[in-house]
Parts: structure tokens; C-alpha cells; sequence
């Protein structure tokens, strides 16, 4: 039989678990990065949560309100919603990959500049090239009226599913351009030397083989522009087209009707997730190689053009680069110089600079949190000695599911989390006998910053992984034999290295929040309009004048990261 003896009390152990050497304990924990997992999950939590919340309203259909919007709206937006991303796919995919073979295969005169400047329309929003082409080319437009006045007939219409396709073909091209271009410049030159041993012509190269080889590339691009006209809202609503993202603002905006919305998001969700299936089914599981692709020596060598033949290359990069870029941007200061030649002294500037200061305070707060959250998920990611954990990858390809998302979605599944938890508080401080907080979450800074994380965490999590695959082990080694834990670690080590992915990232998320439409109107706080906002309102009133200054600083905030791009991709 076993025998147990009690210990008396020992009073020197009790002193030594005191406060301070609890909080001692508590340093060293966290200073040896054990905190990491813990945060890293944590904040992809929270990224999921809307999402996840939103998909699990999908388990419970309210089936007479889905018979309610068969019957009256969800046909026509489902319709109009699969010919828009089928067109902008088409067209963006003919003109990205078309230009980017000319610029990469042959040589005509402003070959180099075009090769730039073709990717000028990302700075454009797609909702300001939407109202500067329907106030051009519409039936009161210049355009239209002198096509009618010339030849005797009606200009096609520009307000329609076809005007939509083609003003966002115009602006995402440079989403397949980009991919595609870098894909062709990878590919080696004897594979051309190949194919003309087999007698095949370039063309005939280009089709046979060169294009295969670039799909997987030209795909994602693709499938990138399809969703960001999936996520569209501003030009849709300008072209009278209804669409699944247009109809969730209208129905929870001007009908009030938050159970429609949240169906509607729904079922908007499950298009996103099919796009990034299709994105997947249309690469394959083929993988393609190339021997030599990477040295500059052996890459694909452009081909002089001459004659009429050059001349039709330029023709054609600068038709396109004309219509998509020039024409909307000098409309634009056109009507900037026009409208503040009417305006008083000091009248338009009150106004414009607490737009300004609006946009630049969401923006900058949430380029910080996303920055500041992506670098904890990617420390939760990485071991201490530098590589990756299998579970932390899942993790975040989990948190980055929101950029795949319309920002429709995103609000709706924000306001689904926090609205309980705004209602939890108030009846808290009343039963505390406190006076009601009232909306601590929703309408507030808290909830439109929380959803643009949400949104854009893919974007600053990418700019943090690509710099992180600069950072040698031995660095993070050497750190860790001179003592530093995983916090100096980051602090001393990791965020200088990565200070220029950390500014690219900031940069991005800058200006994707000062673009976003639908989640800051559904979600924006009280006198917090932004310039996207004051754009909107102005052009969906015709006041396309008015309109321009907003529209013109959005346009010149949105070059600084096609500049950086531009830097990125310089051959």
C-alpha cells in the first residue's frame, strides 16, 4: 500500500509566484515568440468570422423570400451578373494578352513606352471611367450627337450591359497584360527556334505553343478581372445594369431590406468561391518548364516590324492606350480647370480638404492595421528558425479568402458579427444600470476599419511574404545566438529588411481603400465620406463636372502603385 506524506506549507514558495515574477514569466513568453500561433490564429479568426457567418446564414435559406426574389429581381441580376464577368473575361484577356505579345515578340517604334504606359488604366477606378464614357458617349453626348448629325443614325448605346463590358474591359486589361507579358518574357528563345526548325512562322509559334505555355499565367489574370467586375458596384448602377453586388446595396441601402441582402450576399458568395474554382480549373494540373528561360541572353528576342506593319503596332497600343487612359484623364482636368474657374476663393477647398482628410484617415488606418496584422500572421507562419509550418499556410490562405470577396459581402458579413455584439453592450450598460453606449461598432470607425482588413489582408499578407523569401535563415540564426528573442527578432531584423514590401504594401492597401465603394457606403460613419463617395453621389446625379476633382485625385493617388509596378517589371 502505497504511503503519502503532506508537505507543510512552505511560505518562500508562495513569495516566489508573486506579481512581479507572474509578469516576469509572462515577458518571457511572449519575448520567446510563443504568443505568435496564438495571435497569428486569433486574427485570422477574426478575418474569417464575417465570412464564415455570412456562409453559415446559407444553411438556414429562408425559402419564401427566395421565392419572393425569383419571382421580381433575382433572375435579371443573376443573368446580368454572369454575361458581365464572362464579357469582361473575354475582353480582357483578348486585349491583355494581344498587346502583351506585341510589346514582347516585336519591335516598332514606342515599343519601350508602351510597354510602361499600357499599364496606366489600373490607376482609373472603374466607376470614373464608367461616368466619364456615358457622359462622352451617351445620347446627350458630345460623341453621340455628332454621330447623329454626321451620318444620320443613333450612336450604339453606351448605357448598357455591353457599355459596362467594355469601359471595364478598358480599365482590368492591364491585370492580363501584366501576367501575360512576364509569362511570354519567360519563355526561351529556343523554343521559337524550335518551332521555326518545324517550319512555324512566330504567329504560328505564338498559337502552337507560346500560348500554352503562358495559360496558367493568362488565366489568373483573367479570373482576376472577372472579379473585380463581380465586385462591381459604381459603374453597374451608372449603366443600369442590375447586378448581385449592385442589387445587395440597393436592396439594404434604399428598400431597407436586411434579409434580402443577406441572401443575396449569399448567393454572391458562391459565385466568388466558383471563380476561384474556375481560376484553378482553368490552370490545370499541368506544369510547364522552360531550360534557359530565366537567363536574359536566352529570352525571346523581338522581331523587328517594318513599314505598314510597325506603324499598325503603334497604331494599335496607342488606340488603346488613348481610349483607356488619355481620353478619360484629360476629360477630367478639363472639367477640374472648368469647375474651380467657377468655384470662389476658398469656397471648394474647405470641402475638397475634409474629403481628403476623410480618405487619407480610413486609408492610412487601414493600411496599419493590415500591415500590422499581416506581420503577425506571418510570424505565426513561420517556425523559429524561418520556415514555414504546414497548419500556419492553411491558416493564412483562410485569412486571405476576403480579397476574393465583393466588398458587398464583406459589409454584410461584418455587420451580421457585430450588430449582436453592439445590442450585447447595450443591454450590458443597461443592466449595470449604465447609461446606454449606444452603436459602439457599426457605424463607426471600428466597424468600417475592421472590414477593410477583412478586405484587404490578402494584399498587405502578399507584400509581407514576398519580402520575408528575401530574409535568409542564417539572419533570424544569427539573431537568435546572440540572444534576441522572437519580438527583437522582428522588431531589430525583420522590419528593416522588409521596410521596402512593407511601404509597397502600404502604398497598395492605401489606394485599394480610397477606390472601395460599396463596403464604406454601407458601413461609413457619420459625416466620413470619402472622395470615392462624393464622387458617386456627384456623377449619379449628372453632375459629371463636379465630379472630376474627386475622381481626378483618386486617379493620381491610384499611379503610385502602377509607378511601383512599372519599377517591379522594368526589363
Amino acid at each position: 500500500m502505497a504511503r503519502f506524506s503532506v508537505q507543510p506549507f512552505d511560505l518562500s514558495t508562495f513569495k516566489r509566484l508573486s506579481w512581479p515574477a507572474l509578469r516576469l514569466d509572462w515577458r518571457g513568453w511572449l519575448e520567446r515568440g510563443r504568443a505568435f500561433p496564438w495571435l497569428s490564429a486569433l486574427i485570422a479568426a477574426l478575418v474569417m468570422a464575417p465570412l464564415a457567418l455570412l456562409a453559415a446564414e446559407l444553411l438556414t435559406p429562408n425559402l419564401a423570400l427566395w421565392e419572393q426574389l425569383w419571382r421580381t429581381i433575382l433572375p435579371s441580376m443573376m443573368v446580368n451578373t454572369l454575361m458581365l464577368v464572362i464579357g469582361v473575361g473575354a475582353g480582357t484577356i483578348l486585349l491583355g494578352t494581344g498587346t502583351a505579345w506585341l510589346v514582347s515578340a516585336y519591335s516598332f517604334p514606342l515599343r519601350s513606352w508602351f510597354d510602361k504606359l499600357l499599364l496606366l488604366p489600373l490607376a482609373i477606378p472603374t466607376f470614373v471611367m464608367g461616368f466619364v464614357f456615358m457622359a462622352l458617349f451617351d445620347y446627350a453626348g458630345p460623341v453621340a450627337t455628332w454621330w447623329r448629325q454626321t451620318w444620320g443614325q443613333d450612336f450604339p448605346p453606351i448605357r448598357s450591359i455591353g457599355g459596362a463590358i467594355l469601359v471595364m474591359s478598358l480599365v482590368l486589361y492591364p491585370y492580363v497584360y501584366v501576367l501575360a507579358r512576364a509569362a511570354f518574357r519567360e519563355q526561351s528563345a529556343s523554343t521559337v527556334e524550335a518551332a521555326r526548325t518545324l517550319g512555324l512562322e512566330r504567329g504560328a509559334a505564338f498559337w502552337r505553343l507560346i500560348l500554352p505555355l503562358a495559360r496558367p499565367q493568362i488565366a489568373a489574370g483573367g479570373v482576376l478581372a472577372m472579379m473585380e467586375a463581380l465586385t462591381d458596384y459604381g459603374t453597374v448602377r451608372f449603366y443600369s445594369v442590375p447586378t448581385l453586388s449592385e442589387g445587395i446595396v440597393r436592396v439594404w441601402e434604399v428598400r431597407a431590406d436586411r434579409a434580402s441582402a443577406i441572401e443575396l450576399a449569399g448567393l454572391l458568395m458562391l459565385f466568388a468561391l466558383g471563380m476561384m474554382i474556375l481560376e484553378r480549373a482553368l490552370r490545370g494540373r499541368a506544369r510547364y518548364y522552360q531550360q534557359g528561360g530565366g537567363v536574359r541572353g536566352q529570352r525571346l528576342v523581338p522581331q523587328p516590324l517594318y513599314g505598314w506593319r510597325a506603324w499598325a503596332a503603334t497604331g494599335v497600343c496607342a488606340a488603346l492606350l488613348g481610349l483607356a487612359f488619355v481620353l478619360p484623364a484629360t476629360q477630367l482636368v478639363a472639367w477640374t480647370i472648368a469647375e474651380l474657374s467657377q468655384q470662389t476663393v476658398g469656397g471648394w477647398q474647405q470641402v475638397y480638404l475634409q474629403y481628403v482628410g476623410n480618405s487619407m484617415t480610413l486609408a492610412g488606418l487601414a493600411a496599419g492595421l493590415v500591415l500590422v496584422s499581416a506581420l503577425i500572421l506571418m510570424q505565426g507562419v513561420r517556425s523559429s528558425v524561418g520556415r514555414a509550418r504546414p497548419w500556419g499556410r492553411r491558416l493564412a490562405r483562410l485569412a486571405n479568402l476576403g480579397y476574393a470577396m465583393p466588398g458587398a459581402i464583406v459589409a454584410v458579413g461584418v455587420l451580421l458579427l457585430l450588430s449582436p455584439l453592439d445590442h450585447a453592450i447595450n443591454d450590458l450598460a443597461l443592466s449595470l444600470g449604465l447609461r446606454r453606449p449606444g452603436l459602439v461598432l457599426t457605424g463607426t470607425l471600428v466597424g468600417l476599419s475592421y472590414a477593410y482588413v477583412v478586405r484587404f489582408m490578402a494584399v498587405g499578407y502578399q507584400s509581407v511574404e514576398s519580402s520575408f523569401e528575401k530574409i535568409t535563415p542564417s539572419m533570424e540564426q544569427a539573431a537568435r545566438l546572440l540572444g534576441a528573442g522572437r519580438w527583437r527578432r522582428l522588431w531589430r531584423v525583420q522590419v528593416p529588411l522588409l521596410s521596402a514590401g512593407l511601404a509597397a504594401g502600404a502604398v497598395l492597401v492605401f489606394v485599394d481603400v480610397m477606390k472601395e465603394l460599396p463596403a464604406t457606403l454601407l458601413l461609413r460613419p457619420f459625416g466620413m465620406d470619402t472622395l470615392a463617395l462624393w464622387a458617386y453621389f456627384l456623377a449619379a446625379e449628372s453632375f459629371w463636372q463636379a465630379a472630376a476633382l474627386p475622381s481626378l485625385t483618386i486617379l493620381v493617388a491610384g499611379l503610385l502603385p502602377v509607378i511601383l509596378l512599372m519599377r517591379v517589371g522594368r526589363t
